[in-house]
């Protein structure tokens, strides 16, 4: 006999990009559910889940209050394509959003990377590498430059500009190199950042105005 369909009473979110998943439930026996489901049919395909990424978190609009009330921590966060998700509050307002920031991970990973690659361009003409720092920088913030993340777009500029300061430094075999003396040659390729990805809504509201009321 087929096993009946399970369906969820409450609101249910799925987001997937490849391999990578994020399903949000209402109620948290249906998350619970699903997961053990889940688990199973992907065994029927000799396929398992990620231990150390898979796991069941209280978190949305109530999560906070909820969880204050019963005495315990704030909401847990969770990463997901390269960003850390959490709870929080619009600062205009106080109303609930989700805050989403750059994993640290992927940042260390980007500089390290930065870092082993301007070693390598050490000896090329200071424009020629401008040029490259300004790419992968113009890069990043197309990527990340998301409301609420500037502060750690500034810390990855910052970190970048000390990087190529460092690398010039031991190019010029000289210990004194100051900030005022690069920092035309710094602000030139790597820009400070400002948000480009404004929230859905106001995405929405620009490609579909709406209509003003009669006077």
């Amino acid at each position: 006999m087929a096993q009946p369909l399970l369906v969820a009473r409450g609101d249910v979110l799925v987001v997937r990009y490849a391999d990578d998943l994020v399903v949000g439930f209402e109620h948290r026996k249906e998350a619970a559910r699903f997961l053990k489901d889940f688990r199973e049919r992907l065994v029927k395909f000799g396929l398992e889940l990620h231990p150390e990424k898979t796991r069941v978190i209280e978190f949305g609009r109530f999560a906070a209050q909820n969880r204050k009330q019963r005495g315990e921590s704030k909401p847990e966060t969770f990463t997901f394509l390269g960003f850390t998700h959490y709870c929080g509050k619009r600062r205009k307002d106080g109303a609930f959003t989700v805050w989403r920031i750059t994993a640290k991970k992927r940042m260390v990973e980007k500089l390290l990377a930065v870092k082993a690659e301007l070693v390598r361009r050490r000896h090329e003409p200071k424009a020629a590498v401008g040029e490259w720092l300004h790419k992968v920088t113009s890069g990043y913030y197309r990527y990340h430059a998301v409301p609420g993340n500037l502060p750690l777009l500034l810390i990855f500029q910052h970190r970048l500009r000390r990087l190529w300061r460092m690398v010039l430094i031991r190019r010029s075999q000289r210990g004194g190199v100051s900030w005022e003396r690069l920092n035309v040659l710094l602000d030139r390729w790597i820009p400070p950042p400002r948000v480009l990805h404004p929230y859905p809504m106001e995405r929405f509201d620009a490609t579909h105005p709406r209509r003003k009321p009669y006077a």
